[in-house]
């Protein structure tokens, strides 16, 4: 797919003035998004029915942890959850205490108006005709709205499932913010989109500017790691190089995320990302990992115990590095307003 580096779109690189300098002070944080999803069979063929949304102790359990720990997540909310009258009458009490806010996360095939096939190239929401896209965004603003009383501001893509049409479109629906951009991850070979050289840093996206990236955050880690996302990608190409380059502790890809990352990786991309000079480290779970049983990453209570030492053990070293938490309004008041709009090339 070719993209034009001049229309904002979030699929191609932002231009140098695109790049956003946050208020000095500040400083480095870090944020929490939580991909809020009902629970499928990951194994199993995409479809539209087959699925629940049961995890809401598990849920509530996190949200207690967090907010413990003063960290106001910011959960990105699919059709099915929202639907859920327990679901969003437990999540609209945390919005209404001030310790979580809610955003918009697009599944397309539980997402209406269903109008496209179910298959795993439609699965990707920004790669729908425009029209389907705006549609079913429209309908999850439309039912969040409902559910707690004002539209959403912050978005992430189901699958990260963004395309060409996708930052105006969000723009268009009142987002100020999207978070659906993995940067240094490559999904074409899935009929996803591809991120690869694309800042880990925010950045203004969109026709008129007006709609903040915030990337999620992959850090390189390892000897090689200078090389980064340019040897990293060749040595995909070249069959069990890139597993070789990683257990030899060379080269390796880390997303900061407890699922599928240990503690110790995720501590290493931390000090990585702060040598980078990223300002905001962006962690991101999806919210059936809160309850055994729902996502490979948490199967059971021992699994369950981990994923909450990862947490502990992460935490405090960001507490070391001087890295507080930040909710969505702290991070949207740091970025300055935008005081003249770009104009298309």
């Amino acid at each position: 797919m070719t993209v034009s580096f001049h229309d904002g779109n979030l699929l191609a690189p932002p231009l140098p003035q695109d790049r956003i300098a946050l208020d000095p002070a500040f400083g480095t944080r870090f944020m929490l998004f939580v991909d809020t999803e009902e629970e499928f069979d990951w194994n199993a063929p995409f479809s539209r029915t087959g699925h629940g949304v049961t995890a809401l102790s598990g849920m509530a359990r996190g949200q207690d942890y967090f907010a413990a720990a003063g960290i106001k997540p910011v959960y990105v909310t699919d059709f099915p959850v929202v639907d859920c009258d327990a679901a969003s009458a437990m999540m609209a009490q945390w919005v209404s205490d001030g310790t979580a806010d809610v955003g918009a996360h697009l599944h397309p095939w539980v997402n209406p108006p269903h109008v496209e096939k179910v298959n795993a190239a439609n699965s990707y929401v920004g790669f729908l005709p425009e029209a389907v896209e705006r549609a079913k965004l429209e309908a999850l603003c439309r039912r969040i709205e409902e559910r707690f009383g004002q539209r959403p501001i912050a978005y992430r893509a189901g699958r990260y499932g963004v395309g060409p049409n996708s930052a105006r479109l969000l723009s268009d629906a009142g987002f100020r913010l999207d978070s659906s951009v993995r940067s240094r991850f490559d999904y074409s070979q899935q009929q996803g989109p591809d991120f690869c050289g694309l800042p880990q840093t925010p950045y203004w996206a969109g026709p008129d500017r007006n709609l903040v990236e915030l990337p999620l955050s992959t850090a390189f880690v390892g000897l090689l790691r200078g090389a980064g996302e340019r040897l990293y990608r060749a040595a995909q190409t070249m069959g069990p190089l890139a597993g070789a380059l990683s257990r030899a502790r060379m080269l390796s890809r880390v997303p900061l995320t407890p699922e599928g990352i240990s503690a110790s990786e995720a501590i290493a991309a931390i000090d990585a990302l702060i040598e980078e000079g990223v300002p905001v480290l962006n962690f991101s779970f999806h919210s059936p990992t809160l309850e055994p049983g729902h996502t490979p990453y948490v199967r059971n209570e021992a699994d369950r115990a981990a994923f909450y030492n990862w947490w502990d053990r992460v935490l405090t070293h960001l507490a070391k590095r001087g890295v507080r938490a930040a909710s969505l309004d702290q991070f949207l008041n740091a970025v300055p307003m935008r005081i003249e709009t770009c104009q298309a090339a």
